[in-house]
């Protein structure tokens, strides 16, 4: 089945390319199947590439998928077109008084940043309470698993002393966990990063189960035991070149930044990336949405 999504979003041009099955809202009308509705809250800065990310991995189901587009309503982003959010984006103010059967919260680039210094951090606290008893289940991704972590369980984001930056291995600490069926014995993810999360601060709460883990990138997988909300530390949705262009991007700063280990061929940045997270960043998703969003949502959303 497809994945349903806003009429001329500039990701689908690129999705049809790869020959991903993409239905816009006009022609999903028609179908009398009641889709999965995704909401994601999107506070990367360059929004249209974290979309193609996200939803290249949310079409590898049989479910058709129905999404919405938010971003935070005191936030003007510098680095996306305002004409894109107007056409594309909806507040939280917006969708509030609806249901939906999962979230995705990404990451941002505010890892030096207290939480409460961000200006819209009462609003995300506010979307994060709201999910508790609007959304299914919810995926928090990097920074915004740390921001999570930080707002249900007072567990604080650490520095590292030098940024994790690369592809690494981790390995499934409970094969039984749904959400890593299929995952081979190590899989490697991407990661880019200069907090951590510290694995002893996760064992102190009793609601919390670490998933996966690396012994060089730390925790990557953990979640609450209901299922309910989902905590990734790394970026298992980038594109084969989405490091190489934030090392080029950094060296191009003057930042003293070491190249992504385990990415290059050969370690060699003029050579392309090695792309290996592709069939563990499928499953990821996919079981996500089976049997975290699909299995145990109800059959109806009743809106407010």
């Amino acid at each position: 089945m497809p994945i349903n999504i806003p009429d001329n979003l500039p990701a689908a041009a690129v999705l049809k390319k790869e020959n991903i099955f993409v239905m816009d809202e006009t022609r999903a009308i028609h179908q009398d199947i009641r889709p999965q509705r995704i909401v994601i809250l999107n506070i990367m800065p360059v929004k249209h590439t974290t979309e193609t990310h996200l939803l290249r991995l949310l079409s590898n189901t049989p479910l058709q998928i129905e999404i919405d587009l938010i971003h935070p309503r005191n936030h003007t982003s510098k680095n996306t077109p305002i004409e894109h959010l107007e056409t594309f984006y909806k507040t939280f103010d917006q969708v509030r008084c609806h249901r939906y059967d999962g979230l995705i919260i990404t990451g941002a680039p505010l890892g030096f940043i207290n939480f409460e210094d961000i200006h819209y951090w009462e609003e995300l606290k506010e979307i994060m309470d709201w999910a508790e008893t609007n959304v299914t289940s919810t995926l928090y991704l990097c920074w915004g698993a740390q921001a999570a972590l930080y707002h249900f369980y007072g567990i604080e984001k650490k520095l590292l002393k030098n940024k994790l930056f690369g592809v690494f291995k981790h390995r499934v600490l409970d094969r039984k966990i749904p959400l890593v069926r299929g995952f081979d014995d190590l899989f490697p993810a991407p990661h880019s990063r200069y907090m951590h999360i510290d694995k002893e601060d996760i064992k102190k709460v009793s609601k919390l189960q670490i998933i996966a883990e690396s012994d060089v990138a730390g925790i990557y997988i953990i979640g609450t035991m209901d299922g309910k909300k989902v905590f990734v530390t790394g970026h298992s949705e980038y594109d084969p070149n989405t490091l190489k262009e934030e090392y080029e991007r950094d060296l191009a700063k003057g930042l003293d930044i070491q190249m992504p280990v385990n990415y290059f061929q050969d370690d060699d940045p003029s050579k392309p990336p090695m792309v290996q997270w592709r069939s563990h960043a499928v499953l990821l998703y996919t079981n996500w949405l089976n049997y975290y969003v699909y299995q145990v949502t109800p059959f109806k959303l009743e809106d407010d």
